[in-house]
């Protein structure tokens, strides 16, 4: 497998902690998202994602985009510690608190919609600051009441499941907001246990071969 990744994308980092977790191989393959205009909207990689977001799974010649479409697949194809339970009920409540973060949050804080506030609205780093810190914090305030029977080390149950792959680099790009996340207990309790396991450290931004 290969997958096509930026060590600071949010949707990246999920598909990094699913593998890890899995004990899953493949080849990340970096794109930069600000080198060169951006390596995503070069021609090659058109071809691989018309999108020209990251992540993109190969498999075998299998090209998959999107973060929750790549690790529901894996899921499925490599059901080896699964990320989603066989209780549909469970189910339904970790893909909707997932879906929170990919669908709601994640996309009005993705680069290049920053990056559109800043070169063509012309928004000041303040202004755009202030939008980011808007968005993410009503958007937390939602997920910790859907944590309300965390155990506090993992979102829902006793193991790691997509929600955690999906609430952990949200945090992560939270902080480099400066947004203090202390005031969500269940959400910084489970941020502080899961980056003392394996699986989430060796996917964070910091530990990429393409860190800068």
């Amino acid at each position: 497998m290969k997958l096509y990744s930026y060590f600071r994308s949010s949707a990246a980092y999920r598909v990094r902690i699913g593998l890890n977790l899995k004990g899953l191989n493949a080849d990340v393959l970096p794109v930069h998202l600000v080198k060169d205009g951006g390596q995503q909207h070069a021609p090659a990689y058109q071809a691989i994602n018309p999108n020209e977001l990251v992540p993109a799974l190969d498999d075998d010649g299998f090209i998959l985009t999107q973060s929750l479409s790549i690790l529901e697949y894996l899921d499925e194809v490599h059901p080896e510690t699964a990320l989603l339970p066989q209780d549909p009920k469970q189910r339904a409540l970790i893909r909707a608190f997932s879906q929170s973060i990919a669908c709601d949050i994640h996309p009005i804080n993705n680069l290049r919609v920053l990056q559109y506030l800043s070169n063509e609205l012309q928004i000041s780093d303040e202004q755009k600051s202030a939008w980011y810190r808007h968005w993410v914090e009503l958007g937390l305030k939602g997920l910790e009441a859907q944590l309300k029977d965390s155990n506090g080390k993992f979102c829902f149950g006793d193991q790691a499941t997509l929600a955690d792959c999906c609430l952990i680099p949200q945090i992560y790009n939270a902080l480099r907001f400066n947004i203090d996340v202390s005031v969500y207990p269940k959400i910084h309790a489970i941020y502080q246990h899961c980056l003392s396991l394996a699986p989430f450290q060796h996917a964070a931004p910091e530990n990429q071969a393409d860190a800068a």
